[in-house]
């Protein structure tokens, strides 16, 4: 029997204005399946016109210009839907979706449909989550006492998994399929009996813990910096009275 590690997956990741998941916007994203580890991938590309400004710092690490993304990218409406499309295929043909350090992309997605389609990740879902697989906390529960950063490119360097093209959408989210059949390998033992189901289950409950580990350094260190437990995908923020 295939291990799910060795087995078919998908992969997704965006480009985007900034880190806030609330208020930035997608300029870039892609999808990548493989059948098998070793697998012919194939990908989906999209590059979107976010209708605001990107600002320098944004550009400075993945590239994408305004002039560019006017030029050449489509309006954010009719690609948002169709990711969201494309990422429920995936649910519907049984593939987990790798999706690094998933609460920001997911969520980020998520606020794009609400802003653009009035809809919802779930609402395309039909109300039936993905099968996650983030190797950012995969790894942090398996190798929980390492020391360093658990960045893509930390995490690819430690695995040897090559990464090309870093902050490309489509390199990265290959390097997170990559990693997270590099990870299955090195701690198969723990993992091989583990269904994807369980095991997005519980990433839910591994992440939360590493919330909580880091809201605590945090506090100890005397940063009011808030670090939100959900995963892989956070709650709509409450509408401001």
């Amino acid at each position: 029997m295939t291990r799910w590690y060795e087995g078919p997956l998908a992969a997704f990741d965006t480009e985007t204005t900034g880190v806030d998941v609330e208020q930035d916007r997608i300029v870039s994203a892609a999808l990548i399946v493989q059948e098998c580890a070793g697998g012919r991938v194939r990908s989906t590309r999209w590059l979107v016109n976010p209708g605001i400004p990107v600002p320098p710092g944004a550009t400075e690490v993945h590239g994408l210009t305004d002039e560019h993304l006017q030029r050449n990218g489509r309006w954010p409406a009719p690609v948002v839907e169709e990711i969201a499309r494309a990422l429920g295929e995936q649910q519907v043909a049984g593939r987990p979706v790798v999706v690094m350090n998933a609460p920001f992309d997911l969520t980020l997605l998520d606020r794009e449909l609400r802003r653009h389609r009035a809809s919802t990740l779930a609402r395309h879902l039909d109300n039936r989550p993905l099968t996650v697989l983030d190797p950012r906390v995969l790894d942090k529960h398996l190798d929980r006492y390492r020391k360093g950063r658990r960045t893509l490119t930390d995490l690819c360097a430690h695995y040897g998994i090559e990464l090309e093209g870093a902050h490309d959408a489509a390199a990265d989210a290959l390097a997170s399929l990559e990693l997270v059949r590099a990870v299955g390998r090195r701690f198969a033992g723990r993992l091989e009996r583990l269904t994807p189901a369980e095991l997005h289950t519980l990433q839910a409950v591994w992440h939360a813990a590493q919330a909580r580990g880091l809201q605590a350094w945090f506090a100890r260190q005397g940063t009011p910096e808030s670090v939100d437990p959900h995963w892989p995908l956070r709650p709509e923020l409450p509408a401001a009275a």
